[in-house]
Parts: C-alpha cells; sequence; structure tokens
C-alpha cells in the first residue's frame, strides 16, 4: 500500500516552470539550483536510506519476506510501547520531510520528496486511521504465517540455518499472541473470523512444509524444534478458540469514511481522482466488459468450463505443471512481436500450491515477486489446491486455459515489472510500491496480450480476458462503497456474485480482501486506465516513431511508481501530480 498533501503547494509552481522549459537538461537544473538546495536533496536520500534501514530492523518478518534475512530469529515487537514509539518516530520524520522546500530542486530530486512523502504518508495513515493492530487480529496470525514462510519459500540458507530461526520465532508466538489480546481493544467481527480461519489452517504449513527444512539438526535442535512447533500450534489454536469467544462482543466492520479515503488516494498513491470518480470509472468499465460479454459469439466463453478442455490433469502436480509449461509460447509471442524487452537477469518464474493459511483472503492465490533484498531472481505464483471439480473461478480458469492469470501473474505481469524495479539505482524509487501502477500493469497485459493477437477470437481465453476485467472493475464498487460507508459486508458479495460474474467462493473471498486491504481493489482497473490514456498521449507525442515494445520499455523501466509520477517522467507533463500535490 501506499501519497501527497499541501505542504507542497509552493511546489507547483517550480513543476510548471520545470515543463514549460524542456530545453533545460537536469544537469543545467542542477547548476541553477543553490549549493543548500543541492544539500537538502542529498540529506533527502540519507534520511531515507536511514528510515528503510530502522523500518527493516523493525519490521524483521516484512525484511525476511523481502529477501533481507539479517533478523530471521525476531518476530516484530507489538508491545503496546514499541507501537506507540514506531508511529511517532514515523510522524515526525514525516512532519520534517513535509517541512523540507522543494520548490527550485531539479526535477528528479522533487520527484524523490514527492515519493519518499507517499511513503511515509502510508505508514502514518495506516497508524492514524486505520490502527490494525487494535482492530485486526490478522495483523498477528499473518505474522506468524508469514514469519515461518518468509523463511521456507526460498532456499537462502542451509535448511539447518533455516529451521534454527524458525526455532526461535515459533517460540516468540504464544507470547506474541497473548499480547495482542491485550492490543484488540477494538477488534473487528469480520477481521477476527478471518483470522480465526487462517489460524486453524496453519497446521500443513507447521506440521509438513516447515519439517522439510528438518535437516543435519542436531537432536537437541531437533527437539527444540518440534516442542516450539507444537507449542506454536496450540497457541495458535487457542487464540482462535479466544477469538470465537468474543465474536459476539465485537464490531462490525467499520468503514473509515469518505474524507479519510480520498485522503488517502491523493497522499499516499498520488491519484488526481477522487473516490467517487473512481467509483464512476468502475461502473463504466464494468458496463463495458459486461456488454463486450455478450458481444462474444459464444457468451458462455467468460464463463471458465473445464469440461471444454481437451485435458483436464488428473492430479495437483500434473496440474501445477501444466500450467508452468504455458510460460515458454508467451514468451516466444513477446520476443517475436518485440513487445517487451526481457532482460538478462530475469529469473525462472515457478508455480506452486497455495498455503491453507493464505486461503479466506487469497481465494485466487497470489504472486510472491522477488524480494527488493532477494539475491535469489526466482518468482512464484502460489495457486488453489487442485480440484477438478472445483467451482472456484481461478481452478476452472487454470484447467481450460492458464495463459490469461499466468500473463498477469509472470511475465510480461507482475513477475517481470517487479523483477525490473527491484534493479533501480535510485532506492527511493526502487522502494516505492505503488499498487495501482503494480496491478494497473499487469491487468493492462492481459488485453494488450489479446489485443496483440496472442488468444483467437471467440476463444476460451479471450472470455476469459474480458471476465476479469468485468470482475476487476467490479471490484472498484466494493472497496469505494464498502470503505466509505455506502455497503455492508453481505452487498458487497452480493455485487460480486451478480455484477462481477463470480462464484459464492470466489465473491467471499474477494470482499474478504476488499475489507482487509481498503483502496487495493481498484487498483486494477484505475491503474490500467491510467496506462491506457498514457499510451494514447505517448502515441500521439512520437507520432511516425511510435512502437508500442518501446512504450511498454520506457513504462516499467521507472520502477512502481504513480502514473501520475510517470506521465512527468516521460511526457513531461506535470498537471496530473499538480493536481494532487496541490490538493487542501
Amino acid at each position: 500500500m501506499l501519497f501527497f498533501a499541501a505542504i507542497f503547494v509552493g511546489s507547483a509552481t517550480a513543476l510548471a516552470q520545470t515543463t514549460n522549459r524542456p530545453d533545460l537538461s537536469r544537469k543545467a537544473l542542477i547548476t541553477q539550483t543553490t549549493k543548500e538546495e543541492v544539500m537538502g536533496a542529498a540529506a533527502l536520500h540519507k534520511v531515507a536510506n536511514e528510515y528503510y534501514a530502522w523500518r527493516n530492523e523493525n519490521y524483521p518478518v516484512q525484511s525476511s519476506d523481502a529477501g533481507l534475512h539479517t533478523w530471521d530469529d525476531r518476530l516484530t515487537d507489538y508491545s503496546s510501547a514499541k507501537i506507540a514509539e514506531r508511529a511517532r518516530h514515523v510522524h515526525a520524520l514525516l512532519e520534517k520531510v513535509r517541512a523540507i522546500k522543494i520548490d527550485n530542486w531539479p526535477k528528479d530530486e522533487r520527484i524523490d520528496a514527492i515519493l519518499f512523502r507517499a511513503q511515509l504518508e502510508d505508514v502514518d495513515f495506516q497508524n492514524r486511521v486505520l490502527k490494525f493492530e487494535r482492530t485486526n487480529p490478522q495483523v498477528y496470525v499473518g505474522g506468524c504465517v508469514s514469519g515461518i514462510f518468509s523463511l521456507l519459500k526460498k532456499e537462502y540458507d542451509t535448511p539447518r540455518k533455516r529451521a534454527v530461526a524458525a526455532t526461535v520465532r515459533l517460540q516468540q508466538m504464544p507470547a506474541m499472541l497473548k499480547q495482542s489480546l491485550s492490543n484488540l481493544q477494538n477488534p473487528v467481527k469480520l477481521y477476527a473470523q478471518l483470522a480465526i480461519q487462517s489460524a486453524r489452517s496453519i497446521d500443513p504449513l507447521l506440521n509438513n512444509s516447515l519439517m522439510a527444512l528438518d535437516v543435519d539438526l542436531a537432536p537437541n535442535e531437533h527437539d527444540e524444534l518440534v516442542k516450539a512447533r507444537d507449542a506454536a500450534l496450540v497457541a495458535l489454536h487457542v487464540y482462535a478458540d479466544e477469538l470465537e469467544k468474543r465474536l459476539p462482543k465485537m464490531v462490525d466492520f467499520a468503514p473509515m469514511g469518505e474524507a479519510n479515503y480520498n485522503y488517502y488516494l491523493k497522499h499516499v498513491l498520488l491519484l488526481p481522482v477522487s473516490g467517487a470518480e473512481v467509483e464512476m470509472i468502475g461502473r463504466a468499465e464494468l458496463a463495458r466488459y459486461r456488454a463486450l460479454e455478450a458481444l462474444l459469439p459464444n457468451p458462455k466463453l467468460a464463463d471458465p468450463d473445464p469440461a471444454r478442455s481437451a485435458n483436464i490433469p488428473p492430479d495437483q502436480a500434473a496440474f501445477l505443471k501444466a500450467y508452468e509449461s504455458r510460460e515458454q509460447e508467451m514468451i516466444n509471442f513477446l520476443k517475436e512481436h518485440n513487445l517487451v524487452t526481457l532482460p538478462e537477469y530475469l529469473g525462472a518464474f515457478q508455480i506452486r500450491q497455495l498455503p491453507e493459511a493464505f486461503k479466506p483472503t487469497s481465494p485466487g492465490g497470489f504472486m510472491n515477486p522477488p524480494g527488493v533484498y532477494d539475491k535469489d531472481p526466482t518468482g512464484f505464483y502460489f495457486i488453489p489446491t487442485y480440484n477438478p471439480q472445483s467451482k472456484n473461478f481461478y481452478i476452472r480458469a487454470a484447467i481450460e486455459d492458464p495463459r490469461p492469470i499466468l500473463g498477469h501473474e509472470g511475465i510480461p505481469g507482475h513477475f517481470l515489472q517487479l523483477s525490473i524495479a527491484n534493479h533501480l539505482s535510485d532506492e527511493i524509487r526502487r522502494q516505492h510500491e505503488d499498487g495501482v501502477f503494480v496491478e494497473g500493469w499487469a491487468l493492462y497485459g492481459e488485453e494488450m496480450l489479446m489485443r496483440t493477437g496472442l488468444y483467437p477470437n471467440n476463444s476460451a481465453a479471450q472470455g476469459q480476458i474480458l471476465r476479469l476485467s468485468r470482475y476487476r472493475a467490479a471490484r472498484i464498487g466494493v472497496d469505494v462503497n464498502l470503505h466509505t460507508g455506502r455497503w455492508s459486508f453481505e452487498q458487497a458479495v452480493k455485487y460480486f456474485v451478480e455484477a462481477g460474474g463470480l462464484d459464492r467462493e470466489a465473491a467471499e473471498g474477494e470482499a474478504a480482501g476488499a475489507a482487509s486491504s481498503p483502496t487495493q481493489k481498484i487498483s486494477y482497473i484505475i491503474g490500467k486506465w491510467q496506462i491506457m490514456n498514457l499510451l494514447g498521449r505517448y502515441k500521439d507525442r512520437q507520432g511516425d516513431k511510435f512502437r508500442l515494445g518501446q512504450f511498454h520499455d520506457d513504462l516499467i523501466k521507472n520502477g512502481s511508481l504513480p502514473v501520475s509520477i510517470i506521465e512527468w517522467i516521460l511526457l513531461d507533463d506535470a498537471t496530473s501530480i499538480q493536481k494532487v500535490t496541490t490538493a487542501k
């Protein structure tokens, strides 16, 4: 999740001055900048690097997940004193960054200042408004799940060393879960129900996946691992039982409200649109893709049906292998049509089974790209447990034709884009994680592959593309209306079924994910809409020199930045970023 506000009001004039003087190079701008301002820009990068180091140490599970394994034997400290200390630290740093005068900085340095402030605004917003440590038990169950999962997913060290680190983390879990019950002063019933499901689904992760690391352990180390694992499992099940006991007294899902929602859009996501405008875009896109389904010669193709498949995999292993095997033909298509450049450092992209503990809020699975600190370039897509009779949309789609989802999650989607983002030299930009761009690019890629000829007309893949965009558009209505307080959770589920075309299981998981991650569900269609707008303007600017593959390379070489920033970089047009930086 990812900012921006009125403190930078004065920067709008400077932005306009730069964009109206395209003849000035960055070097010339630096020459015109005073020594004090250059020092200010250098100081900003120093402060940012110090902040990333502080964050990495204070959130060790997040660090492990990102490929930094310095603190693999720690869980995040959720004592009330530490929670308050972290919140004060981020807020104080944000106030300092707000006070920096960037009006006359070079364009690239101003961009970095805007981005770093957005990163701080994001964390500060969560501390001030969402307060998940007080309201969301998933924070603590998720810490346990990811605390172990982040040690298992890659072989970054010997099994023994990872097992020893896991043992220490497991030993800390009972105390952390006990502490969380004191922290949860206003737990939300929906969040607690999801946490209960996750806590009761963690057994295979700890009993099976974790124990694969039980290699070369000394007898006492093995005993400690088993003892810690068993104690952690007991603590997690007791925690689930305690949450269930408290459910009747818990509050219903509470929306953040329209004012907070709009604040997040502008000051964190740097989106030049309000929640109401976002919802309108969602309705327009939903109507469009719903109609495009109807215009198919066979509209039933939009609803995946394994019975139409020539080959139904017999088991999980065959399913995963068949899924992964389709990636190469997509890579060949991209190369043959010069649609995007694949860097030499790109690693392998693998398909794996989704751990049970992640199912409540990720019914379709999730992409796990190389972390920003990862030395191993491999990426994974975790998909639900295979069942040829499953009603789950994602399973049915993957049996019939996995390529649309594969293109979203792998190449040219998340895996490619995030791998490139990880190789940026500018640390502030490398660290930025604008979900609207990330998901927008992946969704754009789905339709781009269809429009450029990968999928034939009236095919199952084409039908999937339309249905996937349709239900991503439905996500917008759910997210905006759920978090501004207009809809209940049940209304959100119903909308996914009736407007989005999803089955009940997938709809409930989608609605749960929307409730747990505010604004995440708008990312897909809004990001794609922004990229499509940018594509048209880029094409007009390039004229006869336009090449689609060059646009894609120019777009994703900047990392995971808001499109309002990328417009400024690619088109030298600061209109969108001015709109959010001058917002009151």
